[in-house]
């Protein structure tokens, strides 16, 4: 079956990446990732340096001299200045990185592109961010994005949002995780026969049976003693919890399998670490740990056996680790040598979930065998 060449913008780690690859339909020609730790990771998984500057025009050349299919970015959500009108997507987005993917997008022309960002991208600036972003791919540079309608009144779109938002609970992994999905296609190229595209909308969950059943089938039971809270940093949580409980707020510290809940699932791990530890902490008790004294901890290790995740674990739930990189059922996904473990956070906090991407690129893919018949 046809391959097609996929450029991998904002590309972290290589989730995006490897979810494409996947379905044995794309082949990654062209990278970019300005993080250099993260960099290192990209080249000892898939043997490329992804390391360039997507808003260069050293590297916007480059593109351009890439034959390539499919543009695939997940980019930071930022504000925009609305004020000027005359030059379409250069005057409105300017200054934000959206407008460098729309600028490779208006040079290169690809058949189709995908878009990743955080579920808030929707509501950001009171949906004015998000009207900006949709208005530049669909009337500016005349591309078809799945979800979005034109009305009868020029330059007007007619879309629902929360269309747009694919969470990772429904795609085989215990995390809940929404985030915002763009897919669109040129119209330039493929024109009417895109109105006839069948089932218009992204996937909503993993087709078959979940990696993951729930929380409890992903987690590492006993884990080392360095993953587990000091008492007293446990009895700050509980402070902290309790304040903000008296006020009617819902904000605090989560035990996300605490005993009695049967199907237990995690919030979104984050790349800043913080809450995205705090609020996926782990009931794992082990005995000889109860009020162990240990180097690094200020208190003794806490008595209820309440512990961070680690960070094999928060592989998991992105399907970096146990799914995406097996082979022959083995696993071969691993960091170099001496990424510290914030690193790790960071770095998986950071990425896509995986099966996400992979049932979106197997649409994209059918979409694309459809449109070319």
């Amino acid at each position: 079956m046809k391959k097609y060449r996929t450029l991998d913008l904002f590309a972290g780690i290589g989730g995006t990446r490897i979810g494409f690859e996947l379905t044995g339909r794309f082949e990654t020609v062209l990278s970019a990732e300005n993080d250099k730790k993260a960099c290192e990771t990209y080249l000892h998984l898939f043997g490329d340096d992804p390391y360039n500057d997507v808003t260069s025009e050293e590297f916007k050349q480059k593109v351009v001299a890439t034959k390539y299919d499919v543009l695939l970015a997940g980019f930071p959500c930022q504000a925009f200045s609305i004020a000027g009108r005359k030059e379409g997507f250069k005057d409105k987005t300017r200054g934000t990185l959206f407008f460098d993917i729309a600028d490779i997008l208006d040079r290169t022309r690809p058949k189709v592109f995908l878009l990743e960002n955080v579920q808030g991208l929707v509501r950001h600036g009171k949906g004015q961010t998000f009207k900006v972003i949709l208005e530049t791919l669909v009337i500016d540079l005349n591309y078809e994005v799945i979800g979005v309608r034109r009305s009868l009144i020029p330059d007007d779109l007619l879309y629902e949002p929360s269309s747009f938002v694919r969470n990772s609970r429904y795609f085989g992994v215990p995390q809940n995780r929404p985030r915002v999905y763009i897919m669109g296609f040129n119209r330039e190229l493929y024109g009417n026969r895109l109105d006839q595209l069948p089932m218009r909308e992204l996937p909503r969950k993993r087709a078959g049976e979940p990696i993951y059943k729930d929380l409890n089938e992903l987690l590492e039971r006993s884990a080392e003693a360095r993953y587990y809270l000091s008492q007293g940093y446990m009895d700050t949580l509980k402070r902290h919890r309790a304040r903000h409980e008296a006020k009617g707020h819902g904000f605090g510290y989560v035990v996300v399998n605490a005993p009695g809940n049967e199907h237990p699932v995690s919030y979104a791990i984050l790349a800043t670490g913080g809450s995205g530890k705090e609020r996926n902490l782990v009931h794992d008790p082990q005995v000889h740990l109860k009020g162990l004294v240990v180097k690094e901890k200020r208190t003794p290790l806490n008595r209820e056996g309440i512990r961070v995740m680690t960070p094999t674990e928060w592989g998991k739930l992105q399907g970096f680790i146990g799914y995406a990189f097996m082979r022959n059922g083995n696993d071969e996904f691993s960091f170099p040598a001496g990424v510290a473990r914030g690193q790790q956070y960071k770095q998986l906090g950071n990425s896509v979930t995986i099966p996400v991407i992979e049932a979106l690129a197997e649409k994209m893919a059918g979409y694309l065998d459809y449109l070319n018949e």
